[in-house]
């Protein structure tokens, strides 16, 4: 008579064992038949069926850290046990490192691109719904704070530590260099360059403290300058402000370098959209010849320059180039001049996929090198020959710092930075 709990055709005792043939390798391959394949043909058992080929189908490479574990308890080895799920730890931290580091990417992208529109049309739907007091006070609040963005802004240490951020940069990497100390009593303009398709290294290095901007240069406060109209967004303004991040305006500017105190460091992205509808993979471009309002700025105030060259900056993206011209274009100068941004038609890397395309920026490494100040005088009305002088030595002062360090990040020695 059979024993209560079998039912027809299922006999107690242990499973059958594989054939003399298999190897040890095979052997694990059973283990995990008994383990975790279901039987074909249905039912609920876990054995070896005759209708399973031997020896059994290759397992997963995770379950194979557990086979293993398995396959120690069986051989009576318990080390074998804690070595396997110590791999099998390891193996799902590093998983799950790498989906927070997508997802971080991922809000910054969505940040940049829909942010502020997406906020102004909720804002505007709940105005028109029964919680609209809350839009209102909001709204209020935005009328009394509208010109703190001018004002410094309203940063917090505590976004720019948010541990994202470390996700953010471990996603490239993404590194600061420096090369020269700063002086806590001085002032500085950076020059940002390239600016890429959005600028990734420039938010990373300066608007958080990922790559250990504040431990690296102790005493300086670093503002990354970016368009006025972004301060114009509700929830996006002060998301922005948050990081440290100012308009780049003629207000705002001389705010900082000359109500604030020293110590500060405003960072400019000079080539703007101009440059950014230039920037490709392999390409080493910047537009400056004619980017001279900085210079000025730095007279009048009396703030040393300093040149900061990214490289890796145009890597992280692809799109198509327009050709002088051609409507494509002239659409984005049209854009440029009425808007202040071009609209540009890029690609990264698919959510699930480095083969296929989508929002997420190719995984390449981002290295931001900081050069030396140049020291600038204190001139209230400069003439064009002060700005031309000192636009000049810039100029220099950036190609010798991409010279100096381009074999260093995976440049040749032959690569020239184009001045356009």
């Amino acid at each position: 008579m059979p024993r209560a709990g079998l039912g027809p055709g299922k006999r107690s005792g242990p499973a059958p064992s594989p054939p003399p043939s298999v190897s040890s390798s095979s052997s694990l391959g059973y283990i995990w038949v008994l383990g975790s394949a279901p039987l074909r043909g249905g039912g609920g058992a876990r054995c070896a069926a005759p209708s399973i080929p031997w020896p059994c189908p290759e397992p997963p490479p995770t379950m194979k850290t557990i086979i293993a574990a398995y396959s120690g308890v069986l051989r009576g080895t318990g080390s074998n046990i804690l070595s396997a799920l110590q791999d099998l730890f390891w193996l799902l931290k590093s998983k799950a490192e790498k989906q927070l580091q997508i997802i971080s990417v991922l809000q910054w992208v969505l940040t940049f691109l829909i942010m502020g529109i997406a906020c102004t049309l909720i804002l505007m739907y709940i105005l028109c719904t029964d919680c609209w007091a809350i839009a209102a006070l909001y709204l209020a609040w935005l009328v009394f704070d509208w010109n703190t963005p001018k004002k410094g802004g309203r940063r917090s240490q505590w976004v720019r530590n948010w541990a994202i951020w470390r996700y953010f940069r471990d996603y490239f990497p993404i590194r600061l260099v420096k090369t020269h100390n700063l002086l806590t009593t001085r002032n500085y303009i950076f020059g940002y360059h390239p600016h890429g398709i959005m600028g990734l290294g420039a938010f990373c290095n300066f608007s958080t403290e990922a790559t250990g901007v504040g431990q690296k240069f102790p005493g300086i406060r670093p503002y990354l300058a970016t368009l006025a109209g972004n301060f114009r967004m509700p929830i996006l303004r002060d998301y922005l402000m948050s990081g440290g991040i100012c308009p780049v305006n003629r207000d705002s500017i001389d705010y900082i370098l000359s109500k604030n105190g020293s110590g500060n460091a405003i960072i400019i992205v000079v080539g703007g959209a101009a440059e950014s509808l230039n920037c490709t993979p392999g390409k080493n471009s910047v537009t400056l010849k004619n980017r001279k309002g900085f210079v000025k700025l730095a007279l009048r105030h009396g703030a040393d320059l300093v040149p900061v060259y990214s490289f890796g900056e145009n890597e992280v993206y692809k799109q198509v180039i327009f050709e002088e011209g051609s409507w494509g274009r002239w659409v984005q100068k049209k854009f440029q001049k009425h808007i202040g941004f071009a609209p540009c038609i890029f690609h990264g890397r698919g959510l699930f996929s480095s083969n296929t395309w989508g929002l997420l920026p190719y995984s390449k490494p981002i290295t931001t090198v900081v050069g030396e100040p140049i020291t600038i005088p204190k001139i209230d009305n400069p003439s064009q020959k002060d700005v031309d002088f000192y636009h000049s030595m810039y100029v220099d002062s950036l190609i010798k710092l991409f010279d100096k360090y381009k074999s260093k990040f995976g440049l040749p020695e032959t690569e020239v930075l184009e001045v356009n």
